[in-house]
């Protein structure tokens, strides 16, 4: 009975190519999207899991009350550190201390990459897949460095390098003692070595009592949780372990930890509690992706009980020689099935074909798990899914006609599924017009930020990371670059341009109420950093290079407005690091932390010991390749033993919009797709009813009718119901938009002239795909269409 039921639905496919061709072009579209974002939600939820014990894991974190309002920081303190040691839930404690890129050389080899210092229990945390060496002693000894594979083979040439010694720094002789499997894609933590955070403590005299107070916060600290412990049970016991001690941060400071497997998707905490961050889209794009394969659906509900007038003879004599009506019903559904795996076939060549250039912008490695074997039972299962939703309302709608009505003509199929395809006509053109819409927000409130003045000028502006080698020649240095006529101004500063490392808090100032704590950004910055940058001063002045500017400070607009400095700021004095400072100068706002928020308060500080950025200007007439070029050789006179690596400010301050963008794109793609899908079902249906019309369309052009009249008669109900539609969807997407807006300080205000542009665009996309049927229809010879049967 079944091989009968096949062969029946493949003659049916057979015996209708054009509208067999929209449903599984439509099929497969709309499978296709909903795969792909599923392989992507699948690895953004894939984070870290590959790790064993990664539920064990967790990092901690401070919540710090400021003046009522809570701030969750990732910065802890060494003295934290020791005290955690002595809990007996916890197994294992390393304190981290990510200090951006080294220079590595072997021989002639030089390498600038990123790596960690790590406490020696770092690698039984993260139990990284050990290449070569012990985990538990690698970093024991603080002379010591452990590789990741490829950094290896790039000093080495090979993967054998145990007790090889590596210079870092051009300062140390490091002994190699592990070598470790590259860090997957899908790792929140991304590093090319790591060293023992006992070389930092051993060879830096800062860190003198560094673990005398809590309030001292700069590292980065994890943990693992003995097996069978509960975090909330141990969270009660940690939650106040800094409040004995006499210092007001860490009076105001509550001890929690993050689980490992929500540091991806969880990164914002809101109120204490991490709630937001990436895991916001993730939920967006797959409803996105169901939306879209229901979309689909609707294409091919809408087409076969469109044609149902075609099958209403069939069925009629199928039930008068005795078919039961499930009999019907699991004809119908194997057809669907059959139309579904061949659309399922087409998705799977789509998405391959398109993975490249998806991967190209997510910046992913997703790849088809052709080998996996849950991929195919839960793809499989999706498949049989949405054949059912796809073919289960023709199914039940078909199987239902009376045989004797429908043998002797008196049925009419067709009008009586009219209202049921208008209404899902206008849910899927709702659920493709707030897509639209959502698109042209996303946009627009990407180019509203970038257009936002950044407070400094990022043009020709390069940066370089900075080396003790170079710091004991950076006058020099500093001296022929601009004598070269290559640039115009060098500076050095603790933090990038587009970023702020530290923050600290201020301890006493004018008008500062009982027991208020204030923390902002702190920059050191060395000569000539604001005239380098392109900050402007508003008012005092910049820092002289005198011995007395290590007791002054500049502070931004936002500070002085955080601190409630009234009247003129200049001369007034705050107590910070236990000394007294003296304010010579305010500068513009700059946006240092993210385009979409309000300026951080921030205070500079003079050290014109170089720090870790190099900032210069490239000089107007320089062309940028050759000036790269020689201010490279500049570098590698002075700094022999590091690579020459530089960065353009404009591209890392446009970094900062690259989760926008991303969204921006990957809404606009599928908004496109679901418009394409739902034109699919448009294109057939108005195919269908210009068939069902061909006699009245015959008679009216006879009767004198005009092209345009006939196009206008054969589009207005299409046009009427994309018009429902985008009534329906504008307050939808408004309602969720906003939602979305609020997250940002710095945002458009959504008027009515998106939903008019959406409105319009729909329209015109609708009369586009419907205009060929209406006109083709139109101009036929009335002779012809009135001998149609």
């Amino acid at each position: 009975m079944f091989r009968n039921y096949l062969k029946i639905a493949w003659r049916n496919v057979l015996n209708n190519k054009a509208y067999t061709a929209i449903n599984v072009l439509g099929l497969a579209a709309g499978m296709a999207v909903a795969l792909m974002i599923a392989l992507w939600v699948a690895n953004e939820y894939s984070y870290d899991r590959f790790l064993p014990n990664a539920d064990r894991v967790y990092q901690v974190r401070r919540n710090f009350n400021s003046n009522g309002e809570t701030l969750t920081f990732s910065s802890t303190s060494l003295k934290l550190s020791d005290v955690l040691h002595t809990i007996p839930e916890v197994e294992y404690v390393a304190t981290t201390d990510w200090t951006g890129t080294h220079g590595l050389m072997v021989g002639d080899k030089k390498l600038s990459i990123s790596g960690i210092q790590a406490g020696s229990d770092f690698l039984k945390i993260f139990s990284y897949t050990m290449l070569q060496g012990n985990r538990s002693s690698a970093l024991t000894d603080a002379y010591s460095i452990v590789l990741t594979k490829a950094t290896a083979i790039a000093l080495f040439g090979t993967e054998n390098v145990i007790d090889k010694v590596v210079l870092i720094d051009n300062a140390y002789n490091l002994k190699v003692t592990g070598v470790m499997q590259d860090i997957p894609s899908n790792s929140s933590m991304q590093f090319r070595f790591v060293i023992p955070f006992s070389l930092l403590e051993q060879t830096q005299s800062y860190m003198k009592g560094a673990h005398a107070s809590f309030g001292n916060n700069g590292y980065q600290l994890f943990a693992k949780l003995k097996p069978g412990v509960s975090y909330t049970k141990l969270a009660a016991k940690i939650k106040n372990i800094e409040k004995g001690e006499d210092n007001i941060n860490a009076r105001n400071s509550e001890v929690i930890m993050q689980p490992m497997l929500d540091w991806h998707l969880y990164s914002d905490y809101k109120n204490r509690v991490a709630s937001a961050g990436f895991i916001d889209y993730v939920h967006i794009f797959g409803v996105i992706g169901v939306l879209v394969l229901l979309i689909a659906c609707v294409n091919f509900i809408n087409l076969t009980t469109a044609r149902s007038e075609k099958r209403a003879r069939e069925v009629g004599i199928r039930k008068a020689i005795g078919s039961q009506r499930q009999h019907l019903i699991f004809q119908f559904l194997t057809e669907s099935v059959l139309i579904t795996v061949i659309s399922f076939i087409c998705c799977i060549i789509f998405v391959q074909a398109a993975l490249g250039p998806f991967n190209a912008l997510t910046g992913t490695t997703i790849a088809i798990p052709f080998n996996n074997i849950a991929f195919w039972f839960i793809t499989i299962g999706c498949v049989l899914v949405t054949a059912l939703i796809a073919g289960s309302r023709p199914a039940f709608y078909l199987s239902s006609f009376n045989p004797v009505k429908v043998l002797k003509g008196t049925i009419q199929v067709g009008r009586s599924a009219s209202y049921s395809r208008k209404i899902l006509v206008v849910m899927q053109f709702s659920c493709s017009i707030a897509l639209i819409i959502s698109t042209v927000v996303i946009y627009r409130q990407i180019q509203y930020a970038k257009n936002r003045p950044n407070g400094y000028d990022i043009n020709r502006l390069m940066a370089t990371n900075a080396n003790e080698d170079l710091g004991k020649h950076f006058d020099a240095f500093k001296n022929e670059l601009i004598q070269s006529g290559l640039v115009q101004s060098v500076s050095s500063a603790s933090s990038a341009v587009t970023d702020i490392d530290m923050h600290n808090d201020i301890d006493q100032w004018p008008g500062k109420f009982a027991g208020e704590t204030v923390e902002m950004g702190v920059i050191a910055v060395a000569n000539d950093y604001f005239k380098t940058v392109g900050m402007k001063m508003l008012a005092g002045r910049d820092f002289n290079n005198v011995a007395s500017d290590s007791l002054n400070i500049v502070f931004n607009e936002a500070a002085i407005k955080r601190l409630r400095l009234k009247g003129n700021p200049i001369s007034q004095t705050i107590t910070y690091g236990g000394q007294k400072c003296k304010i010579i100068g305010v500068v513009k706002n700059a946006l240092m932390l993210s385009p979409f928020a309000q300026a951080d308060p921030t205070m500079f500080v003079y050290n014109n010991n170089p720090h870790q950025n190099m900032i210069y200007r490239l000089s107007a007439k320089a062309n940028p390749h050759d000036a790269i070029d020689k201010i490279g050789q500049v570098f590698s006179k002075y700094s022999p033993a590091y690579p020459y690596t530089y960065r353009f400010v404009d591209e890392d301050y446009n970094r900062k919009f690259g989760q926008e963008v991303l969204v921006g794109k990957l809404s606009g793609i599928f908004a496109g797709l679901a418009i394409f899908i739902s034109c699919l079902g448009l294109f057939g249906l108005a195919a269908y009813i210009a068939e069902q019309r061909t006699k009245e369309i015959g008679v009216r052009k006879v009767l004198g009718a005009t092209v345009t009249q006939l196009w206008f008669l054969l589009s207005k109900d299409f046009v009427l119901l994309v018009l429902v539609s985008c009534v329906i969807a504008s307050p939808l997407a408004f309602y969720f938009l906003q939602g979305w807006l609020q997250k940002y300080d710095y945002r458009i205000t959504v008027g009515p002239g998106v939903f008019i542009i959406s409105a319009i665009a729909a329209i015109v996309i609708t009369l586009v795909t419907i205009s060929f049927q209406a006109i083709k229809a139109a101009i036929a010879n009335p002779v012809k269409s009135l001998r149609s049967e």
